[in-house]
């Protein structure tokens, strides 16, 4: 775990700088700033394989989505939040994941300093590597405050990012069944 104590001296710096260190209102912000930063990536101590409880689909092998998982993350360019939800669909083999398992799937991800377009497909990765599905599909969907509280300063953009994979990649009518169960 990071030392906090290293991360409130860098906040009291920043704030510091900004002329804003000897506030009353500001007097413990470097001590919460720490705190919330550790929280914000603790997703660097969760070992992702061991999320994977699994279970014998019992004979199952159509798809199972799980759809408006919320998340935020920090995009790592700004130190800024995006947050949006994630969609997750697969095709089981013989073993099917607990579902609880996938929305800790995308916070061990999102609990990480982040792009959204490695975020999906290091879920994607984990989802394959840990269940072998037959196909699987990951969209994530969010709003970066990067875009929406400087630069451009565009407010409301959904940026989508997806990843395919087996037969979901290769079988056009399969990838519209997974498309159309995660809209519902």
């Amino acid at each position: 775990m990071p030392d906090t104590a290293i991360l409130e001296v860098a906040y009291r710096t920043i704030l510091s700088e900004l002329g804003e260190a000897d506030r009353e209102g500001t007097h413990r912000t470097p001590h919460r700033a720490a705190k919330a930063i550790v929280e914000m990536t603790s997703g660097y101590h969760v070992n992702i394989d061991d999320l994977f409880t699994t279970f014998d689909s019992e004979g199952y092998d159509e798809m199972v989505v799980e759809h408006g998982i919320p998340f935020v993350s920090l995009c790592e360019h700004h130190l800024l939040p995006f947050t949006g939800t994630v969609a997750i669909g697969y095709i089981p083999i013989d073993r099917v994941v607990g579902l609880s398992k996938l929305a800790r799937l995308v916070e061990a991800f999102s609990r990480r300093l982040q792009v959204q377009e490695r975020m999906t497909k290091q879920i994607s990765d984990a989802i394959e590597t840990n269940l072998m599905p037959l196909g699987s599909i990951v969209v994530i969907e969010a709003e970066h405050s990067c875009m929406s509280c400087r630069g451009v300063r565009t407010h409301g953009v959904q940026a989508v990012t997806s990843q395919l994979r087996g037969l979901l990649k290769l079988d056009a009518a399969a990838r519209a069944e997974a498309l159309t169960l995660m809209r519902r």
